[in-house]
């Protein structure tokens, strides 16, 4: 992970877990359908974060396991699901046997990962005929305020790594140890308030990062761009899920 997102998200989990969305039902019911997951089923939440999607596979009824290297992340999702059991690992190195996962998930986390790296540990830990699901709740930059918010936040983002700009699908099809690529996109809409809006943009790593002092005049335009909105207002996403099958290959 970057330095500056690991510092972020350290500094802001409690934000990340009030003003982050979740994921639409739909898009839960298309991955169980897709994958299997349920009952005597195990899943592995990779980069789980204080357990936005983990929460939604405990609803499955599989076995869950959740693995967050940031400590403050992973200290706010035992709080949050304290049934789960959570890990300190990465998906570079994931404290689990071979073969562990029916299924592992990756919210908002795969464009963190060494793929280099990864790839190997995460083909390693799936069965056989496991799969890798890969969510993301991609910013929609067709909503005007989705926009401006980029807008404000874009000359500030430096070397982060955005995942809208990551092209990570050719990388993935080009391993032996994965098989193609399943799209699927799901509608979100997030409602806000002012202040919820001003929580949500802090909740972005190097946001999360700054000082109070540095954060200030940035969440001061952002309230600017809603300031007399009615209240709630929509935020939308689109729910980006792949489901990749396991390959047969060990090549690594």
């Amino acid at each position: 992970m970057h330095p500056v997102a690991a510092a972020g998200f350290g500094a802001g989990a409690a934000v990340y877990e009030r003003a982050r969305p979740s994921y639409p039902q739909e898009a839960i019911d298309w991955i169980v359908d897709r994958t299997g997951l349920g009952r005597s089923r195990t899943v592995v939440d990779v980069g789980a974060g204080t357990g936005k999607l983990t929460r939604l596979l405990v609803a499955t009824g599989a076995r869950v396991i959740a693995v967050e290297p940031v400590a403050e992340m992973r200290a706010k999702l035992e709080e949050v699901l304290p049934g789960v059991e959570a890990l300190d690992g990465t998906a570079e190195s994931m404290p689990l046997a071979d073969g562990t996962a029916d299924v592992i998930t990756a919210a908002q986390a795969f464009h963190w990962f060494d793929r280099e790296r990864a790839f190997p540990e995460l083909h390693r830990v799936l069965a056989p005929d496991g799969f890798l699901v890969l969510i993301w709740n991609s910013r929609d930059l067709d909503d005007p305020l989705q926009s401006a918010v980029e807008d404000v936040l874009a000359p500030l983002r430096g070397s982060v790594v955005w995942e809208q700009s990551f092209d990570w699908q050719p990388e993935v099809e080009r391993s032996p140890l994965f098989g193609p690529v399943e799209p699927r996109t799901f509608v979100l809409d997030q409602r806000l308030t002012i202040d919820e809006l001003a929580e949500r943009v802090a909740s972005t790593s190097f946001v999360a990062a700054m000082t109070e002092a540095e954060q200030a005049p940035l969440l001061a335009r952002v309230r600017a761009l809603v300031a007399g909105a009615g209240e709630p207002f929509s935020f939308r996403y689109r729910t980006e899920v792949f489901v990749i099958a396991r390959g047969t290959s060990n090549e690594g």
